[in-house]
């Protein structure tokens, strides 16, 4: 079987196969990603698929509505568990986003809804030959990145966002070589 050359372990694979650029419309899969892909920021995406499990557990299984309440005590505690990454940014975003995340719910009736809608709830396929050719951010990434921000989330920069975007599959970003392609 042909894969994206990003695949090179059974962790990536099976992240590959089963979840990077299959559309995605889950509440909890898609702030779980978001959560993810800002931890990701400066670290490999293996690292960080090896602590998954770390943050199911810590972050009550990536419960937003949960997450939302955490207050100082929670965040102290979390930046003492074991495994976790301890960048206090990254750890007050995912505070942070849970409450803008519920705030966009409560304005666009489901985070799905708001996110899909920019690209009319269609998935946009890119034609990449190789990883190397695909762009770290683009136009689209650049623009819902902005208006994240306006609904108060951080830790969402254009190039966090394009990885979002090929992580809940808004973007088709296989190889155009690789069989999920």
């Amino acid at each position: 079987m042909k894969r994206c050359q990003w695949a090179y372990n059974e962790r990536l694979i099976a992240y590959h196969d089963h979840v990077w650029g299959i559309p995605q419309h889950d509440e909890t899969q898609l702030y779980k990603m978001l959560v993810l892909e800002g931890l990701q920021a400066g670290l490999s995406w293996d690292i960080v698929l090896k602590k998954e499990e770390l943050y199911d557990k810590a972050l009550d299984h990536f419960d937003y509505h949960r997450i939302a309440l955490y207050d100082q005590k929670k965040y102290d505690e979390l930046m003492q568990t074991e495994g976790l990454i301890k960048n206090r940014l990254k750890m007050k975003a995912i505070i942070t986003n849970a409450k803008a995340f519920l705030e966009i719910q409560k304005q666009y009736g489901s985070f799905d809804s708001f996110i899909w809608s920019y690209v009319d709830f269609q998935p946009v396929p890119h034609h990449y030959q190789t990883s190397q050719d695909v762009p770290s951010s683009d136009e689209l990434s650049t623009q819902i990145s902005k208006d994240l921000k306006k609904h108060g989330f951080c830790f969402v920069g254009p190039t966090i966002i394009y990885s979002y975007l090929q992580a809940i599959g808004i973007y088709n970003d296989h190889e155009i070589n690789c069989d999920f392609y």
